[in-house]
């Protein structure tokens, strides 16, 4: 993007100052009109890549909300993956303990 400002800044000072001269050489309006459709088009391109980048940008806002989303529903069903194990081992040591009790009873 730098390049384009600065390639349309020595476009209207190079525009500008063919301006102040006379204009009696057909070859120099020429190229003054040539530099002017090149500025012009220059500021098309500008146009059309700022409104490539406001694009790009905005996808990139909504996909790192969508991410941040994700990572927050990962972390939560990871933390109930773990409280899930440990009710599960909790509930193995009440069946061991409960399994023991049985065996002493029948003994």
């Amino acid at each position: 993007m730098k390049t384009l400002y600065e390639k349309e800044k020595k476009l209207k000072e190079t525009i500008e100052k063919l301006n102040l001269i006379k204009t009696e050489d057909p070859n120099l309006e020429n190229s003054i009109l040539n530099l002017d459709k090149q500025k012009n088009q220059l500021e098309i391109e500008k146009k059309e890549l700022e409104n490539k980048y406001y694009e790009i940008k905005t996808n990139y806002d909504e996909l790192k909300i969508r991410l941040d989303q994700l990572n927050k529903e990962k972390e939560k069903e990871s933390k109930k993956e773990t409280e899930f194990a440990e009710k599960i081992d909790e509930l193995n040591q009440e069946t061991d303990t409960l399994l023991e009790e049985i065996d002493k009873w029948q003994m």
